[in-house]
């Protein structure tokens, strides 16, 4: 979830039961419109060139928070590739499935899907962490992991910043923003059993009229070994 603009935090920290509906209402107001603003993001396309270089023909690929499918369901899925796209908000999902119908999208926190251990050759994770904590955004990827094939891909997007429990302006929407800074997240990556091959920095500024420059970092992976336990 790139394109915040940061302030100070307000009052208690919203729990998990609570923030999952926040985060969905302020993705369903936004709709077509976060497609528009982040659809310059060279970096963007450049990550999902890396990936299609290296699956193998009709791969099944998970893009976890998958928005409105565009560009990263619609570039895998028109390479020939199996598609899941889930994401939390069920605006982003129906526009997801109008715009890209050779792909599959289900509506649900990617948490509470029942996929089996090592059954996708990669997955995508753009920008979807930033709306949990850290001790989520470990959990996560550590389960993600496990849903790759050893030797599958993951590819993570992130806003490289040490920040935690943020209220942010969102393109207008109210959210609370977690993450981690880059060597944090490289160490996250590494300690739940992927290498990672490559990564890539930019700036970037959405095309929107709240937006700023941003940082954001992209990690290209591959999984070596099995997740730490703890």
């Amino acid at each position: 979830m790139p394109g915040h603009r940061l302030t100070a935090p307000k009052g208690p920290a919203v729990t998990d039961d609570r923030e999952r509906p926040r985060a969905a209402a302020a993705f369903d107001a936004l709709g077509a419109e976060y497609e528009k603003a982040f659809a310059g993001s060279t970096t963007h396309r450049h990550s999902l060139e890396w990936l299609l270089d290296r699956l193998a023909p009709r791969s099944r690929v998970l893009d976890v928070g998958s928005g409105t499918g565009r560009p990263t369901a619609e570039t895998l899925a028109d390479a020939g590739h199996e598609v899941l796209g889930v994401d939390i908000s069920p605006v982003m999902v129906e526009l997801a499935a109008r715009q890209v119908p050779t792909a599959e999208f289900r509506c649900a926190d990617i948490r509470d899907v029942p996929l089996a251990d090592a059954s996708f050759d990669a997955v995508c994770v753009y920008f979807s962490l930033l709306q949990l904590d850290r001790a989520e955004q470990t959990d996560l990827v550590r389960h993600l992991v496990r849903l790759l094939k050893p030797g599958g891909y993951l590819v993570l997007a992130t806003v490289p910043l040490d920040v935690q429990d943020v209220d942010a302006t969102f393109m207008g929407q109210p959210v609370r923003v977690t993450s981690f800074p880059a060597q944090d997240l490289i160490a996250l990556a590494e300690e739940s059993g992927l290498e990672v091959l490559a990564q890539e920095a930019s700036m970037f500024t959405p095309a929107h009229p709240d937006a700023r420059p941003e940082p954001h970092l992209f990690l290209h992976c591959r999984r070596t070994g099995q997740p730490r336990m703890g």
